[in-house]
């Protein structure tokens, strides 16, 4: 009797289990639904089409995916636009020189960062750039 009930309570432990592991895990968004779900943003918010921006040495970025990253400069925020898929973002095995007209400003159409040609620039406030980073990502797996 004693083999029986352990055995029964390894099964419900094990399912348990099962289901609290099974509940949050929701398959991430693929890359084409977060070009979409980053396209659809920008147009929706109106967001503001900027020629250049200023930069600084201590200015950063990180990526959304490998089609978009967001731009942190001194004072505010940006979301690039690379118009196609910049596999240099992600992998750093090759690691591209960026190109630059100007060593104080990056400009659309003409600068590169990792090598990929920077297609679009767009302003983004605080509360905006909190909704980008935060497409694509499976609910509450941010801190």
């Amino acid at each position: 009797m004693t083999a029986t009930i352990r055995t029964t309570s390894l099964v419900v432990a094990l399912g348990l289990l099962a289901a609290c592991t099974g509940e949050d895990t929701k398959p991430a968004m693929s890359t084409q639904d977060v070009v979409q779900a980053v396209r659809g943003f920008v147009e929706v918010r109106e967001l503001e089409e900027l020629d250049l921006i200023a930069t600084h040495s201590r200015d950063s970025w990180h990526s959304i995916d490998d089609y978009f990253l967001i731009y942190e400069g001194r004072r505010a925020k940006y979301l690039v636009d690379f118009g196609r898929r910049c596999h240099e973002l992600s992998d750093n095995r090759r690691i591209v020189p960026d190109e630059r007209w100007d060593s104080n400003k990056v400009r659309a159409r003409f600068d590169t960062i990792r090598g990929c040609r920077i297609i679009k620039i767009y302003a983004l406030t605080e509360a905006e750039a909190a909704e980008l980073e935060s497409i694509g990502e499976a609910p509450g797996s941010r801190n």
